[in-house]
């Protein structure tokens, strides 16, 4: 039997958290590893407890959510862990930065429960959780932070089917998205898209779409 998915909620609102544990508890596959209510206990006990994701309110006291991403899932992390960060619908400043500081998506609170365990499903996976219409307007909104000072790298280590597909993938394209506009089968995509991030040296789609921006590859 495949052990369940570990996850460490934290949010500073007991309510929301409340709910987000029984939500997650009482499903088979899922387990609640632990719960806080500010950014520094969610940094000790994800180093503590090892989750497979953690949901990372942005607005908490002590230590905000971006800072304690930075420090659970950024570059400088030494065991980085899967944070998706939780936050209401408009896509401001806070979700730009904690995707920035290593954040691999972002969950709604008013999401439809099924939804939200879906995304904890696709976060522990390792891959990105953005709504390709969310991709595209998070990217229109901050594109001018991310574009580049020069322009592609002069090699870049791509076939030009992968170099199309990261351009679709920039454009917030979902899997089947892409496989429609390239005639080609959704496993296919999965394979050019794990490629690229082999290649290109990215952990997840986030950080492909914020590459191809500031690589100029996209505009």
């Amino acid at each position: 039997m495949t052990a369940p998915i570990r996850v460490l909620v934290c949010d500073d609102q007991m309510l929301i958290r409340t709910g987000l544990v029984t939500i997650i508890d009482a499903q088979p596959d899922l387990e609640v590893a632990g719960e806080c209510g500010d950014g520094q206990a969610a940094v000790d006990l994800a180093r503590r407890l090892r989750p497979d994701v953690v949901l990372m309110d942005v607005r908490m006291p002590v230590l905000d959510g971006i800072e304690a991403t930075r420090r659970l899932a950024g570059d400088a992390a030494a065991d980085p862990v899967k944070v998706l960060v939780l936050t209401t619908f408009n896509l401001d400043e806070y979700v730009y930065e904690a995707l920035r500081a290593g954040a691999s998506g972002f969950l709604l609170k008013d999401a439809p429960p099924a939804q939200l365990l879906q995304g904890i499903r696709t976060g522990a996976t390792g891959a990105a959780l953005l709504d390709p219409g969310v991709t595209r307007a998070l990217v229109g909104k901050y594109a001018a932070r991310i574009r580049p000072v020069g322009g592609a790298p002069a090699e870049l280590p791509l076939t030009p089917r992968e170099l199309e597909v990261l351009r679709l993938i920039a454009d917030g394209r979902s899997n089947s998205e892409i496989a429609a506009a390239l005639v080609i089968s959704p496993e296919t995509v999965k394979t050019f898209v794990s490629r690229i991030l082999a290649k290109l040296g990215l952990r997840d789609r986030v950080q492909a779409v914020v590459y191809a921006y500031r690589h100029g590859l996209v505009t």
